[in-house]
């Protein structure tokens, strides 16, 4: 069932060379630079000091921000219209890479790879995610023990940067800097319009093991084995992520590509993937489900939306089951206050929203998960194993290369303690966090003060790079941006 080519780190290691570069065609190539040329004219006649935004219409960020004023001719402009950088440019299938637009969503990026048998290294786990949004971003998801980050399977990229320039960055050359600090930037130092990333060869099925552990120093020795051996009990990890019920209930799940499968699981339907989890231990899904096992139900969150209720389930359309269908709820609740006002008038403790990933190194993982069990108590928690691929490092999320760590999620609310303001949880995750010598996501609310902050995240680094492609500031900064919401 399992013997498709083994997948580990030692195989893309030894694959040779970086790749040459695609060979978009002419026609393909000429249309892309007339929208580089269009939206770099677009980007110059933005009016001096007024915010600069993306016309998008998803996002997957949890820093709502209020509502804008009024705007006025002098002060503010509609965003800026991205929609030719929203397509694969060209897949080869050859040299295994691919060319795509900065604000293409996983869902259409895999679409076109899959019918030549490929998919990007490190697919992340909801579908309107954009390969420039999981770079600028990070990204994660099952392949990254052995594949790491989206970001170092990019080999080059091209940022309209702050400053306005369109330049070329990749690992050597002129903008190495740009090229190397652009994760975890946010869209602070530029926008990226495309990017050649590699593929890797995928087989039609994925055959899944649901491994059950009693405890989280159980489940962090079983990624240790995983790391060092690609497999556990018998069952090669091509694919490995876990979900976390409770301390005492604790499942690794473990793919490896297949080329056939005696059944295939649909979880788009009345089934809901992580029920599965519990049992059977063994299920087999097509290459493209297992890509969006997570999406059709947001992981567990589409919970509060009643979505999970048979009934509900039944007349709520599939295509709305969906992970930006639930965040377009979300945000309209949060403009509109609806659930607080709701709470207020019940008389019960407001809650808080409790959103974040977070990786903390292996070695510390177990103690993470039983602080957060006891100190938030939410559950289920998302488990994600990672390396990092290569030995380079990131300025602005330093990981070190070699040590592997294990990214939580959690994301919901949790009741506020009497007296307590919001955001009490978040900070103690956050002084967790740095007790435990981990890094935290800046998608979601983030606490720090400028000084903790640039401390966690490289402040010269940012800096230097921000007077090179930015210098006028006119792009929102990264503290700004992620802590103060601007």
């Amino acid at each position: 069932m399992t013997n498709a080519k083994p997948g580990g780190r030692q195989d893309l290691a030894a694959a040779g060379t970086p790749p040459r570069p695609a060979r978009v065609p002419a026609t393909v190539l000429a249309r892309h630079q007339a929208a580089v040329a269009a939206i770099r004219e677009a980007y110059a006649a933005l009016p001096p000091g007024s915010p600069v935004r993306l016309a998008k219409r998803t996002s997957n960020l949890f820093r709502f921000r209020d509502p804008l004023p009024a705007r006025t001719p002098a002060t503010s402009s509609p965003g800026l219209d991205v929609s030719a950088f929203t397509r694969v440019l060209h897949v080869d299938s050859r040299r295994r890479v691919a060319v795509v637009g900065g604000m293409t969503t996983y869902e259409d990026l895999a679409d076109a790879t899959l019918r030549y048998g490929l998919m990007p290294l490190v697919v992340p786990q909801l579908k309107t995610i954009t390969l420039g949004g999981a770079v600028t971003g990070l990204g994660i998801e099952s392949t990254s023990l052995r594949n790491g980050l989206p970001h170092e399977s990019v080999t080059e990229m091209e940022i309209l940067t702050g400053d306005g320039r369109v330049v070329t960055a990749a690992p050597d050359g002129e903008h190495a800097d740009l090229f190397r600090g652009f994760p975890n930037s946010y869209g602070t130092l530029g926008y990226a319009l495309s990017l050649t990333i590699e593929l890797e060869p995928v087989q039609p099925y994925v055959h899944l093991r649901h491994f059950r552990f009693a405890s989280p120093e159980a489940c962090m020795e079983a990624v240790g084995q995983i790391a060092a051996e690609a497999s556990l009990r018998g069952h090669r990890a091509d694919f490995v992520d876990g979900t976390a019920f409770s301390p005492q209930e604790i499942y690794l799940t473990v793919g490896a590509y297949s080329d056939v499968a005696p059944w295939v699981s649909d979880y788009t339907g009345q089934r809901i993937y992580y029920h599965s989890l519990r049992g059977p231990q063994e299920d087999f899904l097509t290459i493209r489900d297992y890509l969006w096992r997570w999406d059709t139900d947001w992981f567990w969150c589409s919970r509060p939306f009643g979505v999970q209720h048979p009934a509900i389930r039944r007349a709520w359309p599939r295509r709305y089951r969906r992970s930006d269908v639930y965040r377009a709820l979300v945000a309209l609740d949060r403009r509109y206050r609806l659930s607080e006002t709701l709470t207020a008038s019940r008389g019960r403790p407001q809650r808080e929203a409790v959103i974040q990933d977070v990786e903390i190194p292996l070695a510390r993982s177990a103690e993470f998960a039983r602080f957060f069990a006891a100190e938030v108590g939410m559950s289920p928690v998302w488990l994600c194993p990672l390396r990092l691929r290569g030995e380079d490092t990131w300025p602005l999320y330093p990981l070190r290369p070699g040590q592997v760590y294990v990214n939580f999620g959690f994301w919901g609310t949790v009741a506020l303690p009497p007296g307590r303001p919001d955001g009490h949880h978040n900070r103690l995750v956050e002084a967790e966090v740095a007790a435990l010598g981990g890094q935290k996501g800046l998608y979601s609310t983030s606490f720090y003060s400028p000084e903790q902050f640039w401390a966690r995240y490289n402040g010269p680094a940012y800096a230097a790079l921000k007077r090179s492609y930015d210098g006028a500031g006119r792009l929102t900064g990264l503290y700004e941006k992620c802590v103060r919401g601007q």
